[in-house]
């Protein structure tokens, strides 16, 4: 790796990071609607980002495997700390930003974790693979 790589493979991993973060805010909404924590939709949600992130990485690979899978995992994290949030306000009869801003990222990480199933954690690793295989892969020629 050449030192004028650096600040790419940075802007990629924060590229990654915001498009996993926006996923799990999507997903956040997508299982208030539905009334479940829906884990099952880690798989879309790995798709959608393995799909992205093969568009903007220039090489598929192994470096563009671990975003997608790293994206994923991010937004399973993120997804489950929104819905310990939006337990916290409606028990409370607070707003959504007043239980995160009272709660903090301690408490709400705690709560996420404790709120986790071992079903749910095969569905996140699930959507994490199934994300690194399609950014992985090679892209068939068109004809």
């Amino acid at each position: 790796m050449k030192p004028r790589d650096v600040p790419l493979y940075l802007f990629a991993l924060f590229c990654a990071a915001m498009m996993g973060l926006a996923i799990g805010a999507a997903w956040m909404v997508a299982a208030m609607y539905l009334h479940q924590s829906a884990p099952w939709l880690a798989l879309p949600a790995g798709a959608l980002l393995a799909w992205a992130i093969r568009h903007w990485i220039r090489r598929p690979g192994s470096g563009a495997a671990l975003l997608a899978a790293f994206a994923t995992l991010l937004a399973a994290c993120y997804f489950n700390v929104l819905m310990a949030a939006i337990l916290l306000a409606g028990n409370f009869g607070m707003s959504l930003t007043e239980a995160m801003r009272t709660a903090g990222t301690g408490m709400l990480l705690a709560l996420a974790r404790l709120g986790l199933r071992p079903v749910d954690w095969v569905w996140y690793a699930l959507g994490a693979l199934l994300a690194a295989w399609l950014a992985w892969r090679h892209a068939t020629p068109r004809r």
